[in-house]
């Protein structure tokens, strides 16, 4: 579909959710309160045992909700990508939340710019403004754009050529589908202006619960995997594991 055409392309937010009653009310609301109201908002909740199911059913009328076992963060994900109905596809974690004009920020960027498949916006992370996107970096390192959860939004054309998350990398099966967006289908994106802020990404969630060796270890299978140049990969895996344990030294020092 030319979202051009359409003056009010509908958004389709997927949040994945277990467990996450703390936080959960606020990302809710911050879908609820966006200026531009034409969309729908996904939770996919992987059979929460605390008050995240009563928190559901308070808000079910405004809500698609999935509530069933899943294999992980990834596989969730996908079934909400599998019955979105909107032209645009967004990804909001349950510990985070948008800004008010978010919807209507991204949505003008699509109008725009009608060739583009997908935008990056800008996002606070670990209370800094991360933005921008830059391609060429994604050979070596994760900080070629600001965020998945919060920033990160996809026509739902463009999803169904790239196709879902590979759910059998567990930690970084975003880094694998950005890889194949970017290299091997070459589709084209955009981000938005540094103080065009979408929304806050919450410390504390999976990404910072995980071993940094997993992470770095299927970080380079989805390298190698993807056909990066063997010698180039190890070499970027010796360098950022060399890092690592210098910081690590530095910090046991301090």
């Amino acid at each position: 579909m030319d979202i051009k055409k359409e003056n009010k392309p509908k958004f389709s937010i997927i949040t994945v959710t277990k467990n996450s009653q703390q936080y959960l009310k606020k990302n809710i609301l911050s879908v609820q309160n966006q200026t531009f109201k034409c969309f729908e908002h996904i939770i996919v909740d992987g059979n929460s045992s605390d008050k995240t199911k009563s928190i559901l059913r308070r808000y079910k009328k405004k809500l698609r909700i999935i509530t069933e076992n899943d294999k992980g963060l990834y596989d969730a994900m996908n079934k909400g990508i599998k019955i979105a109905k909107g032209e645009i596809i967004g990804i909001l974690n349950s510990d985070d939340y948008y800004y008010p004009k978010a919807l209507k920020i991204i949505k003008n960027y699509f109008l725009m710019n009608p060739k583009i498949d997908f935008v990056f916006g800008s996002v606070i992370k670990y209370n800094q403004v991360r933005s921008g996107f830059f391609p060429w970096k994604i050979y070596w390192t994760f900080g070629f754009y600001s965020t998945h959860s919060v920033g990160f939004f996809i026509k739902k054309t463009s999803q169904k050529k790239l196709g879902l998350y590979n759910t059998k990398y567990k930690y970084s099966a975003d880094y694998d589908l950005f890889y194949r967006m970017i290299v091997k289908k070459k589709m084209k994106g955009i981000a938005t202006k540094k103080n065009e802020i979408i929304g806050y990404f919450r410390p504390g969630g999976i990404s910072d619960k995980i071993k940094y060796l997993d992470y770095l270890n299927e970080n380079t299978k989805i390298r190698l995997n993807n056909k990066q140049n063997y010698f180039f990969v190890m070499l970027i895996h010796f360098i950022r594991y060399l890092k690592r344990f210098k910081l690590i030294r530095y910090q046991s020092r301090a």
